[in-house]
C-alpha cells in the first residue's frame, strides 16, 4: 500500500485542478448574472469565530533500516498497512488582515487509531499494534481569499500545526513521542447563507517531526527493543475534511 504522504500529493494535485476549474467556471459566469448577497458585511469584521467538525485519514510513515538481531538473527519490518478514519472537532478564530488575507487560529482535537503490522523476514511471523491517538492541536494559518462571487468565496490556507498526543502508552512494540509538528495546506469555499457561513474545507497535513521514541530502557520486556531498533524514523500524515459554521 502506498504511503499516505505520496497519496496526499497526488490527491492534492487532482483536487487543486478540480477546484481551480470550478473557480474559473464560476468566475466566468460572474459577469453574466448577479445574485442578492447574503451577509454582505460579514467579511468586514476585524474578528469572527465559529466551530467545525469533520473526518480525517491518518497514517504513519515508517522507514525500516534493515536491523538484524545479532543473537537471534531476526529481521523485522514494520508498516502502517491500512488507513483508519478518525474524527476531528474544534473552534476557529479569524482576524482580518487585509481585504484578501486573514490570520486563523484553530484549537482542535483529533481522535484516531493507526494500525501497525510487524513482519519477520525469515519466518513471516507477524505481530500487530494499534496506536490510539487523541491529539490536541493548535494550527496557525494564513488564509488567502480571492474576491467574493455572489454567495461563494473560495480560499487557500497554509500554516503550521503543533500537536500533542494525550494517549501515549509505555508498553508497546513501537512507542512514539507525544509532541508533533506539521506543515499544512489546503483550500475551501465560504458559502454565505442568510444567518451564517457554511464552509467545507479539505486540508493536507505533513508531519515534520520524527516522533519515534528511541529511548526504551524502561521497558519491562527488553525483547521489544528489536522493534524500535528496526525503524529509522516515523512521521505522520493526515488528510482532513472539515465543515465550518461561522
Amino acid at each position: 500500500m502506498k504511503n499516505l504522504r505520496g497519496t496526499i500529493m497526488v490527491c492534492g494535485r487532482k483536487l487543486f485542478c478540480i477546484f481551480a476549474l470550478v473557480l474559473v467556471t464560476t468566475a466566468g459566469s460572474y459577469g453574466q448574472k448577479q445574485k442578492v448577497q447574503n451577509r454582505p458585511y460579514a467579511d468586514l469584521r476585524f474578528f469572527h469565530y465559529g466551530f467545525f467538525f469533520g473526518v480525517h485519514a491518518q497514517s504513519m510513515a515508517l522507514s525500516n533500516n534493515g536491523y538484524v538481531d545479532p543473537d537471534t538473527g531476526e529481521q523485522w519490518l514494520v508498516s502502517n498497512d491500512r488507513y483508519d478514519p478518525g474524527f476531528t472537532v474544534g473552534l476557529v478564530g479569524e482576524w482580518r488582515l487585509t481585504e484578501n488575507f486573514a490570520f486563523r487560529v484553530l484549537p482542535t482535537m483529533h481522535f484516531a487509531t493507526k494500525h501497525l503490522t510487524f513482519r519477520e523476514q525469515a519466518t513471516c511471523a507477524r505481530q500487530y499494534q494499534d496506536i490510539k491517538s487523541t491529539y490536541i492541536a493548535l494550527p496557525v494559518n494564513i488564509k488567502f481569499t480571492p474576491p467574493r462571487i455572489n454567495n461563494y468565496r473560495p480560499y487557500f490556507i497554509a500554516g503550521i500545526n503543533p500537536m500533542y498526543d494525550l494517549t501515549i502508552k509505555d508498553q508497546e512494540n513501537i512507542m512514539v513521542r507525544p509532541f508533533n509538528l506539521g506543515l499544512e495546506f489546503g483550500f475551501g469555499c465560504d458559502r454565505y447563507l442568510p444567518y451564517f457561513k457554511f464552509i467545507p474545507e479539505i486540508k493536507f497535513c505533513l508531519g515534520l517531526s520524527d516522533i519515534l521514541q528511541t529511548d526504551r530502557k524502561a521497558l519491562r520486556d527488553q525483547a521489544k527493543q528489536i522493534f524500535t531498533k528496526s525503524v529509522r524514523n516515523a512521521k505522520t500524515s493526515m488528510i482532513v475534511l472539515t465543515f465550518y459554521f461561522e
